[in-house]
């Protein structure tokens, strides 16, 4: 678990006072990066997690990590693309843990960049069926669980690629900005039935592609953002936890930019000494 987080709770009350103590909270996509950060942060929040992803050894190593850290949770081998395996994650969440509260929609995937005549087909269609066949049958099965207890809140991954066009990522793009969609439909849906639904656009974050890619490239990227750094794991799971808690009772059907500034528009490099 991310011992900040947990220290923070620590230092602030008992673990009984965790926010999420006692709530039941599904990650798909949490393998690694974002989403195993955010079920880190579940975990440590108090709440049981359900971790999905097609790599089993890499969700069971996170699962372990939860665990050994005093949390509970369940990992669940998920091709978010297949409706019998969408419907069967939320019937294991039930079945182990009784209810379902919260929900991060994270997985995502798509072809190479390239000019959008060069993208395959199949490909295009891989990224569409993730993002946003995966975004809509993960609701789908969701939202019914969370109804039975009265409610619940869904946070979807966008990205600012959903919200602006970026040259060479065509099916990126077109699945993004699908997510945004998805998400206000569900939100008008469910408003007065109890269930939020918000989706978060991210700037650059430091995941592991980004790690790969060398501190060149990292500084490179933090230069365009206005703050002058780049996003953390930890940034993006924050913020799930905080629209998927009471504080954000009164919030629904709005897309979270977490890009250091980015969508506030362009800031030139600050003249030194001023």
């Amino acid at each position: 678990m991310p011992s900040l987080i947990r220290e923070h709770y620590e230092e602030e009350g008992t673990m009984s006072d965790l926010p999420m103590q006692g709530r039941v909270a599904l990650v798909a996509g949490a393998s690694k990066g974002i989403g195993a950060a955010t079920a880190e942060a579940f975990a440590a929040a108090g709440a049981a997690v359900v971790i999905a992803a097609r790599d089993i050894d890499a969700l069971n190593d996170v699962a372990s990590s939860i665990e050994a850290g005093g949390g509970k949770a369940l990992a669940v081998r998920t091709d978010v693309s297949d409706a019998k395996a969408q419907q069967n994650l939320v019937e294991q969440a039930l079945a182990t843990f009784g209810r379902l509260d919260a929900a991060f929609n994270n997985a995502t995937d798509g072809p190479r960049p390239g000019p959008l005549a060069d993208i395959d087909p199949t490909e295009f269609d891989r990224g569409i069926a993730t993002n946003i066949r995966g975004t809509f049958l993960g609701m789908k099965y969701q939202i019914p669980a969370m109804l039975r207890t009265g409610g619940g809140a869904i946070v979807n991954m966008a990205s600012r690629a959903g919200l602006t066009g970026v040259a060479s990522l065509a099916a990126y793009v077109a699945g993004k900005a699908g997510i945004i969609g998805l998400t206000q439909v569900a939100a008008l849906d469910y408003a007065d039935l109890g269930i939020r639904v918000n989706a978060l656009a991210p700037g650059t974050i430091l995941t592991h592609r980004l790690e790969a890619a060398g501190e060149q490239a990292q500084r490179g990227a933090a230069a365009a953002v206005p703050m002058g750094r780049l996003g953390s794991t930890a940034d993006v799971a924050n913020t799930v936890l905080w629209l998927c808690s009471d504080q954000a009772s009164y919030i629904t059907g709005v897309v979270v930019p977490i890009d250091g500034g980015q969508n506030a528009g362009v800031k030139p490099p600050r003249r030194q000494g001023s």
